[in-house]
């Protein structure tokens, strides 16, 4: 059920689904479409949702972060916002107006706020974000273990860092500042989307 729900600057609608009787304090936090040109992660949250009768109670899903993005096939929000250098990090910066930009403040975008509010109400214990292309399992925080296990079902290299800097991301606001353990699962674009739905259930099926 829809737990959470907000509206976007174009009036898509942001929800985050779970059960009534979720274990708060000790759920997880499965979050897709960051970057609205990355949309397998709603693809395979809702394929999930559909093919499973009785929801888990200790996970939580938003499908889609960025549905004005998506609507739009960029990045970007629809202020020409990345999501991921939004939060108010203490290394956010106000940087260039291209394709990371982070904003004209922290927290300046209506889903950088829906995503805080949602970790400082549900306080998940891990949290897991969708992207591509990289083929990595990348973590922030204490993650190496899970992120070891995630690798081998997806068949991914676990990695610390993705490469380049990412000021105001989420993984520094959530893993590195608050430490709760967040893993960016990196996906294949290349492939059929439906190629993922496998591994993304066997990793469902691990998490507790």
């Amino acid at each position: 059920m829809i737990l959470e729900s907000v509206k976007t600057k174009l009036n898509n609608e942001i929800q985050l689904i779970g059960r009534q009787t979720l274990d708060k304090g000790g759920c997880i936090l499965i979050i897709g479409v960051v970057h609205g040109d990355e949309p397998q992660g709603e693809f395979l949250i809702n394929n999930y949702l559909e093919k499973t009768t009785v929801l888990p109670p200790h996970l939580l899903f938003i499908p889609s972060l960025n549905p004005d993005g998506q609507s739009l096939e960029t990045r970007t929000n629809a202020n020409e916002v990345d999501i991921n250098r939004n939060f108010p990090t203490e290394n956010w910066e106000l940087g260039e107006r291209n394709r990371y930009f982070g904003g004209e403040s922290p927290a300046s975008e209506i889903e950088t706020r829906f995503v805080i509010d949602v970790v400082e109400k549900y306080a998940p214990k891990l949290i897991i974000t969708l992207h591509t292309p990289f083929k990595i399992v990348n973590f922030d925080g204490e993650a190496r273990e899970i992120s070891e296990k995630i690798g081998k079902i997806f068949n991914y290299p676990v990695e610390a860092s993705i490469g380049y800097p990412t000021p105001g991301s989420f993984g520094t606001w959530a893993g590195i500042e608050r430490q709760i353990p967040i893993i960016t699962i990196e996906m294949d674009e290349e492939i059929p989307q439906e190629e993922l739905v496998a591994p993304f259930k066997k990793m469902i099926d691990m998490l507790h």
